[in-house]
């Protein structure tokens, strides 16, 4: 399942290798996200704009196989996050950096196929 794969991954669990949000995300999706850029891949609030890397990963796999759930995807990630930033994101406390990678892999396994 790839919600638990994502998970693996960011905590380095299970003899998965330890990833950042971003590559987590683009790893437990091997198929929607074949053509990620390796500057979308950064985690630790150095994805484009200071967003979160999970949320950046997340959305550039809806871009490409289902645009039309972006906005709401937007919504749902700042409704649980408090913020698309990462700093934002940490400073709230409202999901840590596992659960911001847990969130955006299921709203992807949900929405994506």
């Amino acid at each position: 399942m790839p919600i638990e794969k994502a998970k693996k991954h960011y905590l380095g669990k299970d003899n998965h290798e330890r990833l950042n949000c971003a590559e987590s995300i683009l790893r437990a999706f091997p198929e929607l996200s074949k053509d990620a850029k390796d500057s979308l891949c950064k985690g630790g609030g150095r994805a484009p704009g200071g967003k979160c890397g999970a949320y950046c990963a997340a959305k550039f796999i809806l871009e490409k196989h289902a645009p039309e759930k972006l906005k709401e995807f937007e919504n749902y990630f700042k409704n649980l996050a408090g913020s698309l930033k990462c700093d934002e994101i940490r400073r709230n406390r409202k999901l840590s950096c596992l659960g911001c990678v847990e969130k955006a892999a299921e709203y992807l396994h949900q929405h994506s196929s």
